[in-house]
């Protein structure tokens, strides 16, 4: 058996066959709001059914049963973030930057980005990420109405492998490709790999300078194919949890020099982020179970996962409360249609 210490990086077998495979780690279509449940007369999004998360345990008493019921995210491409480089924030650059979901003819679902960046001659970029870290230890159910609820047994695996931003028993990296739609933006992509410790991996993709679809790819330079030149190390068979990798985000880079063929506003489309990789364990047959024997990668997957339900939901809970706090306009008088309209802005002023 191997065990993957750090992504990336010189790896150790306790065998000296190499078994590749290949995943996809996110796609994109499969992140439709498929959840209703008419949250959106409430002012909530609707979520994605598989990825969807529930932050109201961590939100206080303050809050009555109905608000908490409506205290849910999930991956929906509505819900990701497009984060302006610090330099490139203003008001108007952050509303108008965002994601959104658009039909494909190949595809029939993928995530559109618009990126708005600053108009002036200067090196900018924008990260297009989750709307929370992606949990890996997340064993849990939902229903069709978004309930979520613990299973009796513990599936195979977690509601956020299969395509949906986690990949475990993930080795040596061998290569990542990114299918991504260009329209002649002279601007770079970058995406970005988490490991099982929370280190961050930015590998660069390529340019966007083309049209329509195609495959972005990075090969991993440290990446030995020969197992006859890797490093060899005896490990313990047991009990050893699977490395994983997790999707962090995509990063958009505009260089100055090309400020002005930009102009201001960059579009593109993802439809999914695929991973070559040496797998981490083999899955052999032994005498005993050691896991049914001992339980103990089961105590220790529940212990992160309580770590995790620690951390999550508190950004989530803050956007809640702006959310309940903008302001309606949906009476308001337009000030040039009549009197009550002109009191008003005279009030204004």
């Amino acid at each position: 058996m191997k065990r993957i210490l750090v992504l990336f990086t010189v790896v150790t077998f306790s065998v000296g066959i190499v078994f590749a495979d290949e995943a996809v780690l996110i796609d994109f279509s499969k992140l439709v709001p498929d959840i209703l449940q008419g949250q959106q007369e409430q002012g909530v999004l609707p979520q994605n059914k598989q990825t969807v998360m529930d932050f109201s345990t961590n939100a206080g008493s303050s809050f009555t049963a109905e608000q908490k019921s409506v205290m849910k995210t999930s991956l929906a491409i509505e819900n990701w973030l497009v984060k302006l480089a610090q330099s490139s924030q203003t008001v108007q650059n952050e509303s108008l930057s965002f994601t959104k979901s658009a039909a494909s003819k190949q595809f029939s679902n993928v995530m559109g980005v618009r990126v708005h960046f600053p108009v002036a001659n200067f090196n900018s970029y924008a990260k297009i990420l989750p709307p929370f870290d992606i949990p890996a230890y997340e064993f849990t159910a939902v229903d069709d109405q978004g309930v979520i609820s613990k299973p009796d047994e513990k599936p195979a695996a977690t509601r956020f492998e299969n395509g949906y931003g986690i990949i475990k028993n993930v080795g040596a990296v061998k290569a990542i490709a990114v299918e991504a739609y260009g329209l002649n933006f002279p601007c770079t992509l970058s995406a970005i790999l988490i490991d099982g410790s929370g280190k961050e991996q930015v590998v660069f993709l390529g340019a966007l300078t083309y049209d329509g679809w195609a495959q972005l790819r990075w090969d991993n330079p440290q990446y030995i194919q020969n197992v006859r030149n890797r490093t060899y190390h005896l490990n313990p068979l047991y009990p050893i949890q699977a490395p994983y990798i997790k999707f962090g985000g995509f990063i958009v880079q505009r260089d100055a020099t090309n400020a002005q063929i930009v102009d201001t506003d960059f579009v593109t489309y993802f439809k999914e982020v695929r991973v070559i990789y040496d797998k981490a364990e083999l899955e052999v047959d032994r005498d005993i179970n050691d896991e049914d024997t001992w339980k103990i990668i089961e105590d220790r997957e529940a212990a992160k996962a309580k770590i995790e339900a620690k951390d999550f939901g508190k950004d989530q809970v803050f956007r809640y409360l702006e959310q309940r706090k903008q302001a309606t306009e949906a009476n308001f008088t337009d000030p040039v249609a009549g009197e009550g309209g002109a009191a008003g802005a005279g009030a204004a002023q």
